[in-house]
């Protein structure tokens, strides 16, 4: 793919348009439109489009094979498919339809079903002052602004890439879309980037690729999606402007906390603190809490039962484990459906991977379990990196109690991610053969 510039004005245009389309195809407000298409631009006006008259988008992946595709049209019901023919035509639609100055809902996207169903993130139709809120608080975190040049990597299906994208457009400023990774050097010496958001994955791209990028324009780089490895992070924080980098933690469902440069390096590993208007807990069984404002709640989709699991009161869970310290700096310790029981004792994953991160030589690693007849389940590390087996254990010798030690490290080329970085770790034991 083609590296793309949309400006604010063409894609007010455009989103007109694709929203007169829709309202010529009888798709009324508090119906849902399944987007099924790969064209960046087109796919980003429609959806903007449809949101600013309240039409809620379904975004559907294009990795996603058939039957994963039907079940989430099946369950999405939604009043009209689009695919990328259709995106075109809506894009040069003669009519123009009155838009509402902010999306009017979110996206519904439904989450990976790692553990089970993938679940559709619904929100409905807000009233104007609730998505005008919405719209604001994204914009006082991230400072978007009519001189932004905002560059996409990652595929706009997926929340982040579409909210920065979003929100630089609702600003007024521009968008490159640079079709992966590999367009991303292209773009960054061509339009003077200014922010971009980027999965750990990407930055792991462009730090080992070999190549020059051009950062001296960038005021914000956020990265999320995944634990970024201590060399990533070191190499960001050396190569972009300082003070530009932030982290961010949050999830389809919705935003939890955001980490400055500043906020980094005096909490090193920490994913920073609460957002404005949000605060953050941890429950006895050390799973991560946020409270939010009313208009950024959600359900899911046709499933109260799961719906109701999620909420406590005005706090959602999303099933991550965690830590605060005395200064309400959150500190990720996993997934509890990461969590690897072994020999009767837990063992999170994420605390190995630090660890192990900092061995000279690993470039990156993944810690998973497998079954084990004798363990009920084993500890298993895969490493991608110039550096030995007995390097890395005796590294973790000291650094690690005994019990979490991997039995059993192989090395690796590369790890297995999604297209916005995430590991899938229940699928590695399959995927290195060890199952």
């Amino acid at each position: 793919m083609t590296v793309q510039l949309l400006t604010a004005e063409t894609a007010e245009r455009s989103q007109a348009r694709a929203a007169g389309w829709l309202r010529s195809r009888g798709v009324q407000a508090g119906d849902r439109v399944a987007l099924v298409g790969s064209h960046q631009v087109n796919f980003l006006n429609a959806a903007l489009g449809a949101l600013r008259v309240g039409i809620v988008p379904v975004f559907v992946k294009p990795q996603l094979t058939a039957p994963e595709r039907q079940m989430i049209l099946h369950d999405s019901q939604p009043a009209l498919v689009m695919n990328d023919l259709d995106m075109a035509t809506a894009a040069a639609w003669a009519t123009m339809e009155e838009l509402a100055p902010v999306p009017l809902s979110r996206p519904m996207l439904y989450t990976s079903g790692t553990t089970g169903r993938p679940k559709g993130v619904w929100t409905g139709v807000l009233a104007e002052s609730d998505a005008r809120s919405l719209v604001d608080e994204e914009a006082e975190q991230w400072g978007f602004e009519a001189a932004d040049i905002h560059l996409v990597v990652s595929e706009l299906t997926h929340s982040a890439p579409f909210r920065f994208a979003m929100g630089t457009l609702l600003a007024g400023g521009s968008v490159v879309l640079s079709g992966g990774v590999a367009g991303a050097p292209d773009a960054l010496a061509a339009f003077g980037i200014t922010s971009a958001f980027l999965a750990p994955a990407h930055l792991h791209r462009l730090m080992t690729g070999g190549r020059a990028i051009r950062t001296d324009r960038f005021r914000m780089i956020a990265h999320a999606g995944a634990p970024c490895p201590e060399p990533v992070k070191r190499w960001a924080l050396e190569t972009f402007p300082d003070g530009s980098v932030w982290e961010f933690y949050g999830s389809t469902e919705g935003q939890i906390s955001a980490c400055s440069t500043e906020d980094y390096r005096a909490h090193p590993t920490s994913v920073g603190r609460a957002r404005s208007g949000r605060s953050i807990s941890i429950d006895t069984d050390d799973l991560i809490w946020c409270t939010v404002p009313d208009y950024a709640r959600f359900s899911y989709w046709q499933d109260p039962e799961r719906t109701a699991e999620a909420w406590s009161g005005p706090a959602f869970c999303i099933g991550d484990l965690g830590r605060l310290d005395d200064d309400g700096f959150l500190f990720l310790e996993g997934r509890r459906n990461d969590l690897i029981i072994t020999g009767g004792v837990n063992v999170y994953p994420l605390e190995l991977e630090r660890v192990i991160a900092g061995c000279p030589g690993v470039e990156d690693v993944a810690v998973f379990g497998i079954d084990s007849e004798r363990w009920g389940q084993q500890v298993c590390a895969a490493v991608v990196g110039d550096v030995a087996e007995p390097a890395i254990r005796a590294w973790i010798g000291d650094r690690l109690a005994r019990f979490k030690h991997p039995k059993e490290i192989i090395a690796v080329e590369a790890l297995p991610h999604t297209p916005t970085g995430k590991l899938q770790r229940p699928k590695l034991g399959a995927h290195f053969g060890l199952e």
